[in-house]
């Protein structure tokens, strides 16, 4: 009981933080966002023991670059396509039995890109028809706390059945799909209030979401196994690090603002 009120009340200034955020303007969204991913490379780079701080000149000239500067929809796609083949090959790592398989050149780019890229498509996912749309990122996020809180839920009263005990042996079968089910419900009814996709685009984008941010979460679990810790911090009590916060969202960014291209290609 002291654990779950621990984590209600971390997540409940989590989500006050966010929302200020997102209703403030949008500068105070993407600088919010450009911090968090700097927390996130910090306790990546312990993770994998990669030393020096280039990551984060080079991640701050990304991000200011593609959040300010470049307009092109071709160099958009290129960082979207690098970034993507980044998230497959930490797939392949996920489901390799080996532990360890980068190099320092390989485990910086993977930085690069697995936590800045997704970083950098997680702010620009609001952005629509030259528009901040906050409801759109609010909708998103509502639907990540909904499946990852049913999950812990249903996890925790129902769940028998491991999801991966090699890298995460807390996870069951029933916890993934009670999340799962409700945040396909959650879409459902925010469809239906909120018009910038229809019903069907929401639950779309919530399997999408929920499938890519399930696998992040592993993939950092693989990270955390590897280092041979629990969490990837300790900044959130509750929740461990930011990156333990994060995992789904960052991951999943790539493939929900390709999702979201695609609705708005063929609508």
């Amino acid at each position: 009981m002291k654990e779950i009120l621990r984590r209600t009340i971390t997540g409940a200034v989590f989500i006050v933080l966010l929302l200020s955020a997102v209703f403030l303007n949008s500068d105070a969204f993407d600088f919010l966002f450009m911090t968090f991913g700097i927390a996130c490379l910090y306790e990546y780079k312990k993770l994998v023991a990669l030393k020096g701080y280039h990551i984060f000149i080079a991640y701050l000239a990304l991000w200011w670059a593609f959040i300010y500067l470049v307009h092109d929809r071709r160099l958009i796609n290129l960082l979207m396509t690098i970034t993507i083949i980044v998230d497959f090959a930490l797939l392949f790592y996920l489901f390799s039995k080996k532990e360890k398989l980068f190099n320092t050149f390989q485990k910086f780019v993977i930085g690069l890109f697995y936590i800045g890229g997704g970083c950098i498509f997680l702010t620009m996912i609001p952005y629509k028809d030259n528009d901040f749309a906050k409801l759109l990122i609010m909708g998103i996020f509502i639907l990540i706390w909904v499946n990852d809180s049913f999950a812990y839920i249903v996890g925790k009263t129902f769940g028998r059945t491991k999801l991966y005990t090699a890298v995460s042996p807390k996870k069951t079968i029933e916890g993934t799909l009670g999340g799962f089910a409700f945040a396909l419900g959650a879409a459902y009814i925010m469809g239906k209030y909120e018009s910038i996709i229809n019903p069907t685009q929401w639950m779309l984008l919530v399997t999408v979401i929920v499938i890519t941010g399930s696998l992040g979460d592993l993939v950092e679990s693989k990270f955390k196994r590897s280092a041979g810790v629990k969490d990837s911090g300790a900044i959130l009590p509750g929740h461990g690090g930011m990156l333990d916060r994060l995992d789904s969202l960052i991951f999943a960014a790539p493939f929900t603002y390709l999702t979201l291209n695609i609705f708005a290609h063929v609508s």
